[in-house]
């Protein structure tokens, strides 16, 4: 009696266990959703403007154009003259004879000679300011400037050019953040339909109209079904952290724009056409500037082997223990200045043999310049064939558009009719999983397509310098 009783108590809390796991699957995967679509939306234009002052790239990037700034600021100065000032008092012997030498490194001078040697000791003083300065070289200094604020400039076009770049890939991980937010929907859906059958089969298979590893196959495809949804949210999170760090904004805030797609296909879909902006190109005003200041090198060469004037002077006052009439006096008569001079002159320096030496010099240059222009052609080139790529795939994109819903209609058909046999009892439970997978499918390509056209559009909007015309236009 009492092993009946038993059964029928396990009979029965069985279907309660299942009805209660049906609800809190359903109740955990609203809350999820509610907390998603709950959260302040992220727009594109928020995360770019971000982007420009948080990227830990770009402001390592800005401080390279603090270095270039610094430079120009201290070249504007290379015409200063050299104003030197010395003084010495120096004790030691002055016993000297005729010879001429070579200084290497400090030559002691000891100028007066005498028949007969003497070692007594002399002490003098000595007090110099000399002033030399380059007054005029042709337009050196000018060319050195010109090179240096071109140095700057190409800097600054880096820059701008980097934060063009990395613009690029925000878009493209706010595009894979919208991709992964309708997978992680797909996902969920597709999660409900995989309970209404497990609870399709479980009530059949109480009434005795299907077997039993129904059941069990259900299950299966629920459980993969709940493994990707994880997988999908991992993912997804993985494109926040990505986009924070660009951004500086907290990855938990960062939830896309749901609607910026549909209204990207609506403005879009059937003319994708905006005049691209070439010849403004952060990369080719980068490229030109870069030829620019290779040819402003070239300058800087040609000047160096000019003449260079300079105006020289000098003043000074001595003082000597040694008389003018060559007494060895006291030591403590070499304190104090006794004679002053002075010296003022223009010379010219012209290094006649430097010519090999600076014609080398400028065909190195004259090299690195045409590099430089072979390089800005290359760049209009890879634009003009990117622009290019970008109009077939947004053409492809668009013809993907408009095929992917007859298949999507198709499978959402085909599963309503697959699911209303087998609760009928009219095919089995490896047919309305394959319909089941192909709408999964459907639903998948389409948000695919989606991903793809927008790639497309945004590829060629920032390949064609119209990014900001883009998203002006979706305001």
């Amino acid at each position: 009696m009492y092993q009946p009783v038993r059964n029928f108590s396990q009979g029965f809390i069985k279907p309660v266990k299942m009805i209660r796991s049906f609800f809190v699957s359903i109740l955990l995967l609203l809350l999820c959703t509610l907390a998603a679509t709950g959260q302040q939306k992220t727009s594109l234009s928020e995360l770019l403007e971000r982007t420009k002052t948080n990227a830990p790239r770009l402001v390592t990037d800005s401080a390279a154009i603090g270095i270039k700034s610094a430079q120009l600021e201290a070249i504007k100065y290379n015409w200063l003259p050299s104003l030197k000032l010395n003084y010495q008092a120096d004790i030691g012997t002055n016993n000297n004879l005729p010879g001429g030498y070579f200084s290497y490194g400090i030559v002691p001078s000891n100028s007066r000679v005498r028949a007969d040697g003497n070692s007594s000791s002399v002490f003098t003083d000595l007090g110099i300011a000399s002033l030399d300065w380059e007054i005029y070289n042709f337009g050196m200094f000018k060319a050195e400037q010109r090179v240096a604020a071109s140095d700057l400039e190409a800097e600054k076009l880096n820059f701008a050019n980097s934060q063009y770049n990395i613009q690029y890939n925000v878009v493209n991980d706010y595009l894979q953040l919208l991709r992964l937010n309708d997978l992680i929907q797909i996902q969920y859906q597709n999660i409900l339909r995989n309970i209404e059958i497990r609870r399709t089969i479980r009530s059949l298979a109480i009434a005795g109209i299907k077997a039993g590893v129904d059941t069990s196959i259900a299950e299966a495809e629920l459980s993969k079904s709940r493994l990707i949804y994880l997988e999908l949210n991992n993912q997804f999170k993985q494109v926040q952290l990505l986009l924070s760090y660009n951004s500086g904004i907290d990855s938990s805030a960062i939830q896309p724009d749901t609607l910026l797609e549909n209204r990207l296909i609506n403005t879009y879909a059937d003319d994708g056409t905006f005049p691209p902006d070439t010849v403004a190109h952060p990369a080719i005003t980068l490229y030109r500037s870069l030829y620019q200041n290779s040819l402003d090198r070239e300058n800087l060469v040609k000047k160096s082997y000019l003449p260079k004037i300079s105006l020289q002077a000098a003043a000074w006052g001595r003082g000597s223990s040694v008389s003018a009439a060559d007494e060895f006096r006291s030591l403590g008569k070499g304190i104090g200045f006794e004679r002053g001079n002075y010296l003022v002159g223009v010379g010219i320096t012209y290094n006649i043999l430097d010519y090999k030496h600076t014609r080398l010099q400028l065909k190195t240059q004259m090299a690195a310049t045409q590099y430089a222009q072979k390089k800005l052609e290359e760049q209009g080139a890879l634009i003009s064939s990117a622009l290019s790529q970008a109009d077939v795939e947004l053409s492809t994109a668009n013809d993907r558009l408009r095929e992917i819903p007859q298949q999507l209609n198709a499978a959402r058909a085909a599963y309503r009719q697959k699911l209303a046999l087998y609760r009928n009892g009219l095919t089995n439970i490896i047919e309305l999983n394959t319909a089941l997978s192909v709408l999964y499918r459907a639903e998948t390509d389409y948000t695919n397509a989606k991903f793809l056209f927008c790639k497309a559009l945004f590829q060629k909007a920032i390949t064609g310098n119209q990014l900001t015309l883009l998203l002006n236009s979706l305001k």
